[in-house]
């Protein structure tokens, strides 16, 4: 039996269209709806697999390679499916795919369990022992651990035939998606901005950018907290969380982690599309959640004077940043001098003033100065340590770090 030459198609290199018409047709209706899927022909050699599903395996960082023209269940194909940061890492994982649907490949191939046991990697062949062929169209799996960064994670599968217009089977889809029910996942990203989850996973393997750095705070929370009951001050902090991460989200930032009322936030040059774009980004969200404070006080029954908002912007040249994933929780975080430099400027801003530094204005262009009312070559600055407001804090870390107001 002949077969297409194995292809390896490397990372960041997009995968071709199968040939064949019904494949390519399926392809591409994964592709629209970001699925996760491969696409095999009707002797299981991989034909496809999506963008979605090899970014996925690459941390949401680069494409994962992937081996066409060969066999799923093959040495080729299982050692580059191995290697990738998250993916099948184990044999068992295709030994248990391979008991799933062992009958249908035997079906596929006449009943010729010895041509299709010389396609099988001999880690796993021995599962085809004892199976009888059976044509059936479709089937599903239920767990088998694929390996990720300090953890198994468990995935559901559903496989089904391709057929044309004749009836003739072309191919098999493997569907896949993480092992939660869809009312989970679906729970997960019903609130979420899709931009803000592209640009968190940008940033899922932590590397050294240029942002723009916000820090901002409600002053006078602790106060303000006892002259309200437990459950109104707790609605009035939610109203300010889904404010300000509104606010960043809107103007492409990163909102990062949060701390009581507190917030910090990244701008990335990447995601912006430039320095003073990212600079003009930090300025807008911080004018929009001050703005917004009014609405939320006059919501939780509080005066406007009790919500004050202070901001500290800064610009990270070179900040190291990332997303920290655990079992419980993900968050962007970023490290670097600047970020520190960056809280010392927001704990000085008190009376509600936006305090923003030297470095971070002066990346404004004309054009997105004028637009925020900010003259980049006719601002001035003061130095933290010389400002009333400086904290002890703020003479001893960041003295000489220049700031102006906006």
């Amino acid at each position: 039996m002949a077969y297409a030459p194995l292809v390896l198609i490397e990372r960041d290199e997009p995968c071709p269209l199968p040939v064949d018409p019904a494949l390519a047709e399926a392809a591409l209706a994964f592709e629209a709806i970001g699925q996760w899927a491969y696409l095999v022909d009707h002797e299981w050699n991989i034909v496809y697999l999506t963008h979605h599903q090899r970014l996925s395996f690459g941390l949401g960082a680069q494409l994962v390679p992937i081996e066409i023209n060969v066999n799923y269940f093959s040495t080729a194909s299982m050692e580059t499916a191995s290697a990738w940061p998250v993916g099948p890492g184990e044999s068992s994982f295709f030994g248990d795919f391979l008991r799933t649907v062992g009958p249908m490949m035997l079906a596929d191939y006449g009943g010729r369990r010895a041509d299709l046991e010389q396609r099988l990697d001999p880690r796993v062949v021995d599962q085809l022992e004892g199976m009888e062929a059976t044509d059936t169209d479709v089937a599903s799996m239920t767990g088998g651990a694929i390996g990720s960064l300090n953890r198994p994670t468990w995935i559901q599968g559903s496989i089904s035939r391709i057929r044309d217009r004749t009836g003739r089977c072309r191919g098999i889809a493997m569907q896949w998606k993480p092992a939660v029910p869809m009312t989970t996942l679906g729970g997960m990203a019903y609130d979420k901005d899709p931009g803000h989850l592209e640009r968190v996973q940008a940033v899922s393997i932590a590397s050294r950018q240029p942002a723009a750095i916000l820090f901002g705070d409600i002053e006078g929370s602790s106060a303000l907290a006892k002259t309200m009951s437990t459950a109104g001050y707790f609605n009035l902090v939610r109203r300010i969380v889904r404010t300000t991460d509104q606010a960043i989200v809107d103007h492409s930032g990163i909102v990062g982690r949060h701390v009581g009322d507190g917030v910090v936030a990244f701008f990335p040059v990447t995601a912006a599309g430039s320095e003073s774009a990212a600079a003009r980004s930090a300025v807008e969200a911080a004018r929009t959640i001050q703005a917004a404070m009014t609405t939320v006080a006059d919501r939780s029954g509080v005066d406007a004077e009790a919500v004050v908002v202070r901001f500290g912007l800064h610009w990270g040249a070179s900040i190291f940043m990332g997303n920290i994933s655990t079992a419980a929780r993900s968050e962007v975080t970023a490290l670097g001098d600047e970020v520190n430099e960056a809280a010392r400027i927001e704990a000085c801003a008190t009376g509600g003033r936006i305090l923003g530094s030297k470095p971070l204005v002066e990346r404004l262009t004309s054009d997105d100065g004028a637009a925020i009312g900010v003259d980049p070559a006719r601002t001035g600055y003061t130095q933290l340590a010389d400002l009333s407001t400086a904290t002890e804090k703020a003479r001893r870390d960041a003295p000489a770090v220049a700031v102006c107001e906006l």
